[in-house]
């Protein structure tokens, strides 16, 4: 009778181990989702601001290009 109640009581203890591990793993997965929301948003903003500054740099060009100098 030992034996079937260390079986039980292990594989109870296992479920458990892994229980607890499935919730550190999804903490951690929503974490590196806000972190990615986050910077997937500053590469955004990023981007609006390079195109805003390029415009008149491209403009100036064209602008240079077309007279010829």
């Amino acid at each position: 009778m030992f034996w079937p109640m260390l079986a039980i009581a292990l594989g109870f203890c296992g479920i458990a181990v892994l229980a607890v591990l499935a919730v550190r793993v999804f903490a951690e997965v929503r974490r590196l989702s806000r972190q990615v929301s986050e910077a997937s948003h500053r590469i955004s903003r990023a981007a609006e601001d390079l195109e805003r500054a390029a415009g008149p740099l491209a403009a100036h060009t064209a602008h240079t290009l077309r007279e010829g100098h």
